[in-house]
Parts: structure tokens; C-alpha cells; sequence
């Protein structure tokens, strides 16, 4: 695992609204992740701290458990990761004030321990892509999956600004649906490299909304095979038991 680049200035959070997400009326792409891809998770670890830990906590999990699972030494994991914090066990939080935050967005950001989990990945993945150019929002913006979003476009160096194109429903009058997208000012990053970035950061989500998922999938299993074994000796017993009772 690579050093990770570190950011003199925290960048402003991902997926802040406000503290109020809105159901999507879009499609979503599907992610197409993988929680068990260790290189995906380093990946998107490595996006979480350097894009979103300036502004969003995530509370609820701790830095030696990532190392742990991220197979991370713990030298790996104080250089490339723990940028705001001193102790391995402590959790991520976020380096801008709450107080601050709630000031310049009119509330803190929210944490992101378990927004995976209660939004889906598909709408974490789709909310990073989601951003286009709007005239009449205040930060110049706004995303195709939550409309009015108070966010700014914070990825906009890596996918660039791009326009939304919304066409008139025949059926429903003052109805209007998205059409596409179209690139105005391209990014560091191709199409397809940003799509690995967002699906990298979303499997990093996913993970830390549950970091006990893998282990509980493989206790699960062999709990099967225990209960399958114990099944048949069980009809086993019966029948000897009883095999003389008429």
C-alpha cells in the first residue's frame, strides 16, 4: 500500500445536506462493489481521509479496527491515515469545528459511520457522481440525487463540472425528467477513473457501516454446517432410540 498524499487544507465535507436526505426519484447505478476487496478499501480509505474526514466523523469506528481488517501495519495506518488523530484506538473525526460547520452549512455534517448502511451504497456512489452546474443554487451547483443540496461541488478538481440535461414529460404536464449528462470543463481524472474513485470511497462506506460483515458471513457459514451435522446425528439418535417402539 502506497503512501497516501496528505491535504494542508481539510476540503469541505462529502455528502452534506444539510443533515436531511431526500428519497431519490432517479435510477441508480448499480455500485458494482466489493466489501471484501482489501485493495478497494485501501483505496477508498485513503479517499475518506483525504476528501470527506475535514468535515464528517465517523464515530463509530476505529482506526485500529481499519488497520486490522485493511491489513495495515500500524506504521501504515499512523503515516497514511491518521491525520487528526494520536492513538490507534481513537475514531475518526472530523477536523473543522462543529460549531464552524454549522455556521457556514446551517448545521454540522453529518457522521458517516452508518450512511451506507441507511442510504444504500448505490445512493452514496450516485450522490458522488450525481453533481451539475446550476446557476440558481447558492454554491453553483446541485446533484441529480438530492435536489437543493447545500453542498458544494468538492470533487470538482478530480471529475470536473459537468451539465444535466432534463426534458419535459409528454404524459405529465410541468414534469421533467433527467436525460444525461454532458461534460463542461473536464477533471484530473477520465470517466472511468472517477467512477472507480466514487465506487472505491462507497465500498469504503459500506465497510465501516459494518466492519463485523465479513466475520459474521464465515461464522455464519460453518453455524450452517454445525446445525447440519447436529441435524443428522440428531435423526440418527431418534431412530435408534425409538426404532423399537411400534
Amino acid at each position: 500500500m502506497g503512501r497516501f498524499p496528505r491535504f494542508g487544507v481539510p476540503l469541505v465535507a462529502l455528502l452534506l445536506a444539510g443533515g436531511v436526505f431526500a428519497a431519490s426519484t432517479i435510477e441508480l447505478e448499480p455500485t458494482g462493489n466489493d466489501p471484501d476487496n482489501i485493495n478497494s478499501l485501501q483505496r477508498g480509505a485513503k479517499n475518506f481521509m483525504n476528501y470527506c474526514a475535514g468535515c464528517h466523523s465517523a464515530k463509530y469506528v476505529r482506526f485500529n479496527i481499519i488497520g486490522r481488517d485493511l491489513e495495515l501495519s500500524e506504521d501504515q495506518l499512523i503515516e497514511n491515515l491518521m491525520f487528526n488523530a494520536e492513538k490507534t484506538f481513537e475514531t475518526i473525526q472530523a477536523t473543522m469545528p462543529l460549531d464552524d460547520a454549522a455556521r457556514w452549512f446551517g448545521q454540522p455534517p453529518p457522521d458517516m459511520s452508518l450512511m451506507a448502511r441507511a442510504r444504500g451504497t448505490d445512493y452514496v456512489y450516485n450522490f458522488m457522481k450525481g453533481f451539475y452546474l446550476d446557476p440558481d443554487s447558492p454554491t453553483g451547483v446541485d446533484n441529480l440525487v438530492l435536489k437543493g443540496t447545500s453542498m458544494p461541488h468538492v470533487l470538482w478538481e478530480l471529475q470536473g463540472y459537468q451539465s444535466a440535461t432534463f426534458v419535459q414529460d409528454e404524459k405529465e404536464e410541468g414534469t421533467t425528467h433527467f436525460e444525461g449528462f454532458e461534460t463542461v470543463t473536464a477533471g484530473s481524472m477520465t470517466a472511468e477513473e472517477f467512477d472507480n474513485f466514487a465506487r472505491d470511497t462507497a465500498n469504503f462506506l459500506e465497510y465501516i457501516s459494518e466492519p463485523i460483515r465479513s466475520t459474521r458471513r464465515v461464522l455464519g457459514v460453518w453455524v450452517l454446517i454445525y446445525l447440519s451435522i447436529f441435524l443428522v446425528i440428531a435423526i440418527m439418535l431418534k431412530r435408534q432410540v425409538w426404532k423399537d417402539v411400534s
